[in-house]
Formats: structure tokens, C-alpha cells, sequence
């Protein structure tokens, strides 16, 4: 007679196979969670800093002016607009548009630089130039300087870097909405000094639960929206699953758009609908949004 197990054997396996189970999803779920609650401590962390940094000089780390920025110390300024003009607004120093999309060079880069001078964030980012462009030097994760000179390492993971550009998706190309921005993204590489590439960083779920947890939880109003770099092609509205160079991004507020595993966010395919993330789509997983928050 060949023994086997008996009912209350197997029933005891199984109920220990479904705690493992459940561990480890509690177990994940603690980690995204622990990530998301970084990441919105970062952001705040480093608004604090260039608020403290503002009401100590009198101007915005990056867009501080000589003689001032070289009186205390911090890095020497150029003489034309976006490198340290003092106008509160972020932008690059060189490009034939004053704008705060293009990177490489300028007040975008040299926030961190001010930000490390003035001992007011973590890590060291000092390479940065107000005026030295990193003309036919791509930029890279693998390149000396490398993009860990540049950016700050987003807090929840995924190849993030934290950016910072001006303007907006609904201004035109010279920024002239006047609002900074603090962004989140998979950066590739600046490329030929001044542009940059970004591809989707974030879940649905992530993306609405940082929104949601700092703002409005909507993605495409309040501080916290669904845009950011996309590539040469400047900013975009990130709701899909391709943000890369030359992309244009999602669609703008008032498209019908249905959900698909591929949205970020959607109005139930009704144009007149307000858009909502669309977390209900593979339980929010795909890696479809990116976000940037307003100082």
C-alpha cells in the first residue's frame, strides 16, 4: 500500500503557501509604498531648500546674478539671459530660445550647483557651468562627467533622476508660463549638450499615488501633472508608453481618450470628461507616466 498525505497534511501546506504568498505581497507593497513616501519626501526636501535658499540671497539657487553669486561664494555667472539673470525664472544659458527645456548649460544645471554650494541638499553636484555648454560630449550614466554629476537620483528608483525645467505644455516655446518645475524621469543622456531624453518612469499606480498624496491626485491640474521632458521635442504631456526623443507625449486635456494598458491617465474615451489615471488598467502597473511638480 503506497502512503500519501492526508487531507490535514495537505490543507497545512497550503495554508502555508498562502501565508508565504501574502507575505510577500505585504512585503512588496510595504517597499512601493516606503518608495513612494521617499520620493514626495525628497521633492519637499528640496522646495525647502530653494525656498531657504531665496529667502537667504534673495534670489533662486541657479538664477542668482554676479557680483552677488561670486560675493558668496558660489560659482561665477555669464552675462546673458538664463545664465543667472535673476528674473525667477530657470532657463539655459546658450540656446537660441530662452527657454528652461533645453538642458547642459545655465540655471537649469546650476540649481544643484548653488543648492550643494550652499550645503542645503545631499550629494555633490558642482560640475555643472553657467556658461560652458557640454557641446559634442553626450552626456551618459557611463560618461565622465556623467549624468550622476548633473542630477540628483530620484528617491523611488526605476533609473529616475530628479531635473528642472521652466515653462509648460500649454505655453509656447520660450516658456513664457514663468513656472519652475522640478521633474521626474528616465534620463538617457544629454544629448549634444543641450537636449534631453526621458522615457516613462513611473507606474499608473506610483505617478497617481504621489499626485494624490501631494496634490489633486488628477493628472493634468494642480502642482503635480502628468508632463515633463519628452526628448529634443521639449515638454509634453507624458501619457503613454513612449516619452522618447521626438515623441509627443499624451494627449491634452479635452481628447477622448479610452484607457488601454498603455495610457498613464484617460477620460473614459469622453472628450468632455476630466482625465483620471488610469489605474484600473493592469492594477495600474504599466510604466506609462511621468510627472513634474511645480515650486
Amino acid at each position: 500500500m503506497t502512503a500519501g498525505f492526508t487531507l490535514v497534511e495537505l490543507s497545512i501546506v497550503l495554508v502555508i503557501i498562502g501565508l508565504i504568498i501574502g507575505g510577500v505581497l505585504v512585503g512588496q507593497d510595504l517597499i512601493n509604498t516606503a518608495g513612494i513616501r521617499a520620493q514626495v519626501s525628497q521633492i519637499e526636501k528640496y522646495n525647502t531648500a530653494v525656498n531657504t535658499f531665496r529667502g537667504k540671497y534673495g534670489y533662486l539657487p541657479g538664477d542668482i546674478p554676479d557680483p552677488t553669486a561670486s560675493q558668496y561664494g558660489f560659482a561665477p555667472r555669464g552675462t546673458l539671459p538664463g545664465q543667472g539673470d535673476g528674473n525667477g525664472i530657470l532657463v539655459n544659458g546658450v540656446d537660441i530660445w530662452p527657454n528652461g527645456w533645453n538642458q547642459g548649460v545655465g540655471e537649469v544645471m546650476m540649481i544643484w550647483n548653488d543648492l550643494t554650494a550652499a550645503h542645503l541638499i545631499e550629494g555633490s553636484f558642482t560640475t555643472a557651468s553657467s556658461t560652458a555648454n557640454v557641446v559634442n560630449n553626450d552626456v551618459t550614466i557611463a560618461s565622465t562627467p556623467s549624468l550622476y554629476d548633473f542630477y540628483p537620483v530620484a528617491k523611488i528608483g526605476g533609473g529616475n533622476f530628479v531635473y528642472v525645467w521652466s515653462g509648460g505644455v500649454n505655453s509656447d516655446l520660450n516658456g513664457s508660463d514663468n513656472n519652475n518645475y522640478f521633474g521626474l524621469g528616465v534620463i538617457a543622456a544629454l544629448v549634444n549638450g543641450y537636449a534631453i531624453q526621458t522615457s516613462p518612469s513611473l507606474s499608473v499606480l506610483q505617478a497617481y499615488k504621489i499626485d494624490n498624496k501631494i496634490d489633486d491626485g488628477l493628472p493634468q491640474s494642480g502642482k503635480v501633472m502628468a508632463m515633463g521632458l519628452a526628448g529634443g521635442s521639449g515638454p509634453r504631456w507624458l501619457g503613454g508608453s513612449t516619452h522618447l526623443i521626438w515623441s509627443w507625449g499624451g494627449p491634452a486635456p479635452g481628447t477622448a481618450t479610452p484607457p488601454s494598458s498603455t495610457t498613464c491617465y484617460d477620460n473614459a474615451n469622453n472628450g468632455s470628461a476630466v482625465m483620471t489615471y488610469s489605474v484600473g488598467q493592469s492594477n495600474g502597473t504599466g510604466i506609462n507616466c511621468g510627472l513634474s511638480f511645480r515650486f
